[in-house]
């Protein structure tokens, strides 16, 4: 498998430094769908290369819960693999991501032109009310808004820490928050390049419709997908997939819970 990651790693980067070297030129005179086209057959050559390389399966369940129209999509975070695999599967996908993310060079171009929304976390409510403009303004072309409700990738087994600006999202959105289970953190964890063999799944799941107050949205959230997530976990562990220490603990408290 160490063999197998380093050619990944390899043809990772040299797909996305030639996409974009090649077609940055060209950005320029692009509105924001034909970008997003061009995004959507990088992100599904990554894809491709990932399961033909390391022979790592994806599946995906909960399809007929994609939205279509404008809506907010909460997906769990545990790996680099959902920053990618997320986009070929949501019709048109704004990305809620960190503001340092748009001064890297080539990059942050394209973010801006596609219009993703950077936050700067250091100006508090202000970072809020303005993630919401332009949020809002996306929704209304019914455009998807992607969100990672923890902030960050968090290992697999882990604790959970959603915080609030989700909530608040879905109460001046007005439209439904999709959430997403996932187990990517057992075969592509984060901060490391290692891989582990086995079946990423992510899980889409039924919509929680407008009109909830926000911290009850909130606990709804964090308990469908957590709860999902830990399912999807313990799939992987009875597959028989090598877990890191913190993944391996949730897993043997997920049973003993079940036995009591």
């Amino acid at each position: 498998m160490v063999l197998r990651t380093f050619i990944f790693n390899v043809l990772f980067y040299l797909v996305t430094a030639g996409a974009l070297i090649v077609c940055s030129p060209v950005v320029l005179f692009l509105k924001p769908p034909q970008i997003m086209s061009i995004v959507r057959w990088w992100a599904n050559t990554v894809m491709a290369l990932h399961r033909a390389v390391l022979g790592i399966r994806h599946e995906i369940r909960g399809r007929e819960h994609i939205p279509t129209t404008g809506a907010i999509v909460a997906a769990k975070h545990q790996s680099t693999w959902e920053t990618m695999a997320l986009i070929p599967l949501v019709p048109d996908p704004v990305f809620i991501l960190k503001r340092e993310l748009m001064w890297l060079p080539l990059f942050g171009w394209w973010a801006s032109r596609a219009r993703m929304i950077p936050v700067d976390r250091g100006k508090g409510s202000q970072a809020l009310a303005d993630m919401t403009e332009r949020a809002r303004e996306a929704v209304r072309g019914d455009r998807q808004i992607m969100i990672f409700p923890e902030g960050t990738r968090r290992e697999a087994g882990a604790e959970p820490r959603y915080k609030i600006g989700v909530a608040y999202l879905y109460r001046d959105l007005k439209v439904p928050i999709v959430p997403v289970a996932l187990n990517s953190g057992v075969f592509w964890p984060r901060r490391t390049p290692s891989h582990v063999k086995g079946t990423i799944v992510m899980e889409f799941l039924p919509p929680i419709a407008p009109g909830l107050e926000p911290k009850d949205a909130l606990v709804k959230l964090q308990s469908e997908v957590e709860a999902a997530s830990d399912r999807l976990l313990l799939e992987a562990a009875d597959g028989g997939a090598a877990l890191r220490p913190e993944a391996a603990a949730r897993v043997t408290r997920l049973r003993q819970s079940a036995a009591a």
